[in-house]
């Protein structure tokens, strides 16, 4: 296996999907349960992320979510991937980051997004208009001042001034600026988009600036990875997702994963194959073997420190097996 690899942390987001049959606390037990499981199979850290009024995900609450988790393990870290800093106030998250590193301390990451409510009702339910998001890097500023001590609103965030909650910026657009300019470490997707995700890092290394909290750059790049005993094996645990992001495009809602085997059982219009046949291409999925050549590859040319990796999929004994097997690929420490 390659040293590069094996000298790359990874690190999984699960969203805690939705299936067919089974309800929104089902989803969130199986994801601290998940947990639990990765733990054991050596990885570095576990996040859990932020939707609003989405069918199919029942992880609305980032923080309360990661606090389960932590509760759950002894070792893993724990954190959001993440939690979209214009839906909130400042003061807010760090009172809940700072809680969450009181009660695990030196385990709570707090990955930070600019994405604002999904729809329009959810943005009014919210209180939040589209453009809030344009000052992303203000709200930033405001956040961590809360750590220092530093706000300029003169206000005391408790227990959380004086703390150390790593904080991570999810780089969409122009993310990887502001992550470069607040020389935060920075998570960057999709591996399908590989150009542009190499093209925001070259830019996030060219731009960053030494901060308190980072002295260097850091990488983390994220997207779907499947590892399954064969090629057929490996595209079925895509299959679910597929399906439902190609609903979703078509039909505006975003559906509970079915089982593999039902997709591929239905009628798909025009449309809809193409945003499917789209959803299936350009993850890393395959044998081990294929995965570790892939990995290797994507690693040495974006230089990244870590890879978080963030499949779902309606299988979870599957999706659990893939873990298992990217464990090895990696030589994690339990795998």
């Amino acid at each position: 296996m390659s040293t590069l690899i094996e000298t790359t942390r990874f690190s999984v987001l699960d969203r805690s999907r939705t299936r067919e049959g089974h309800s929104g606390p089902d989803a969130l037990r199986d994801t601290v349960a998940l947990a639990q499981d990765l733990e054991r199979l050596g990885y570095h850290r576990f996040w859990v992320s932020e939707h609003h009024g989405v069918p199919g995900v029942a992880g609305s609450a980032p923080t309360v979510l990661a606090a389960a988790v932590a509760g759950a393990t002894s070792r893993l870290r724990v954190g959001t991937g993440g939690v979209m800093l214009p839906n909130h106030q400042p003061l807010v998250v760090a009172e809940q980051f700072g809680v969450l590193e009181s009660l695990f301390p030196g385990r709570i990451d707090m990955g930070l997004g600019r994405s604002v409510g999904f729809t329009d009702g959810v943005r009014r339910a919210l209180g939040r208009d589209k453009d809030v998001a344009d000052d992303f890097a203000g709200q930033l500023d405001e956040l961590l001042a809360f750590f220092a001590g530093t706000s300029a609103t003169r206000a005391h965030a408790r227990p959380s001034e004086g703390l150390r909650v790593p904080p991570f910026v999810l780089a969409m657009g122009e993310g990887a600026s502001i992550a470069a300019r607040a020389g935060l470490p920075m998570v960057i997707g999709d591996l399908r988009s590989r150009e542009k995700m190499l093209r925001g890092i070259d830019r996030y290394r060219a731009e960053f600036r030494p901060s308190a909290w980072a002295a260097e750059p850091y990488v983390v790049i994220s997207g779907t990875v499947a590892v399954a005993g064969s090629e057929p094996e490996a595209r079925r645990l895509l299959i679910p997702e597929a399906w439902s992001m190609a609903h979703s495009r078509t039909h505006g809602t975003f559906p509970p994963l079915p089982p593999a085997e039902r997709v591929a059982s239905l009628e798909l219009t025009a449309k809809e194959r193409e945003f499917y046949e789209a959803g299936l291409r350009g993850h890393i999925a395959g044998t081990e073997q294929q995965v570790t050549d892939e990995l290797e590859t994507v690693i040495k040319e974006s230089g990244a420190q870590e890879v978080l990796v963030t499949t779902s999929t309606y299988d979870r004994e599957g999706l659990l097996e893939s873990y298992r097997r990217l464990a090895r690929i990696a030589r994690l420490a339990s795998a």
